[in-house]
């Protein structure tokens, strides 16, 4: 971290939603997209198990290991300088009880530097998250629609869509706030209920598919840059098609490689005549002797080095040598 530069705190969160300052948290999976989201000023960052599905070509997040998480976390927490940087816990990692989620959740915040643990479900969750709150591990809570439990919610439906549903969301986030939760993730909920959801809560709700009227909001990275075709949720906005952009650049570097226009001697190294002279000497005595001298190596064509000194000249300061 740059000198006198100020990581985001969960006390800062809690500021800005005091002051209703919108909170914006988006994904990252390694460094460069890390680098990206805090130069652009995002506070907060989540290293999702969300990177099971777009990162590593699962079909849900149940595969995701502590492994991983401590792979892609730790990339992110070196690419952010200043965002909080939050890990979720994979599925298997605190479901066992509160002794391995607290084994585990140290885990995380040791080998990556992240700021805080992320974990889902609400009253079944709310006695692990007081554990780790009581030994000094920042949690965020994650309930509604809960990823890793998508086998018991029959898929990626919409929660708290009646008003016995709605009650059991609130009270999920109810329980994580008094277990000690400094903010909740709002997952696929009618804005409604996430609407009244914040208003009873005294900590930062983000939203994620939850309408406009939580405290933040959280986008995946790759679907609110379009850079999965196959992946167009109804609550993610394409900001760009980055999957059109690259693709098309991909095609452009294709075709110059296949018509020889790249890479053109501004983009390749050269040796004055005396030192080019001598390699290739050096280079023939070591085929001629790998050979046995059964074979006469041949000199490098001077077509090879044609038109190129005079680009040598002017390249020169720059050359690597």
């Amino acid at each position: 971290m740059s000198a006198g530069m100020k990581r985001v705190s969960v006390s800062d969160l809690q500021r800005m939603r005091s002051k209703g300052q919108p909170i914006t948290m988006i994904t990252a999976y390694d460094y460069p997209t890390a680098k990206l989201a805090d130069a652009a000023g995002v506070p907060v960052i989540l290293v999702g198990d969300s990177l099971g599905m777009v990162v590593l070509g699962y079909e849900s997040t149940l595969p995701v290991t502590m492994e991983d998480m401590i792979h892609h976390g730790s990339a992110v927490a070196r690419g952010a300088e200043r965002a909080h940087v939050v890990v979720d816990m994979p599925f298997g990692s605190y479901q066992t009880g509160w002794k391995d989620a607290l084994r585990n959740a140290t885990r995380l915040m040791q080998e990556t530097g992240c700021s805080s643990v992320k974990l889902e479900g609400g009253q079944r969750s709310a006695g692990i998250v007081e554990r780790l709150v009581e030994a000094g591990i920042p949690v965020m809570g994650h309930v509604g629609l809960t990823p890793q439990s998508v086998n018991t919610m029959g898929g990626y439906k919409v929660q708290g869509r009646t008003p016995r549903d709605a009650v059991r969301v609130l009270n999920d986030a109810k329980a994580l706030e008094e277990a000690g939760a400094y903010a909740i993730v709002l997952e696929v909920v009618p804005a409604i209920v996430a609407w009244r959801i914040t208003e009873r809560l005294s900590i930062p709700t983000i939203g994620i598919g939850a309408g406009p009227y939580c405290n933040g909001q959280v986008q995946v990275f790759h679907d609110m840059l379009g850079l999965d075709p196959d992946m167009d949720p109804r609550h993610a906005r394409r900001f760009i098609e980055g999957g059109e952009l690259i693709r098309n650049a991909i095609s452009e570097y294709r075709d110059a490689v296949e018509d020889g226009s790249f890479p053109t001697p501004a983009e390749s190294f050269f040796l004055d005549a005396a030192k080019r002279q001598h390699i290739e000497a050096t280079l023939a005595r070591h085929a001629h002797h790998s050979s046995g001298g059964a074979d006469r190596a041949q000199p490098a064509p001077d077509s090879a080095h044609e038109g190129v000194d005079a680009e040598v000249a002017m390249l020169e300061q720059d050359e690597v040598t």
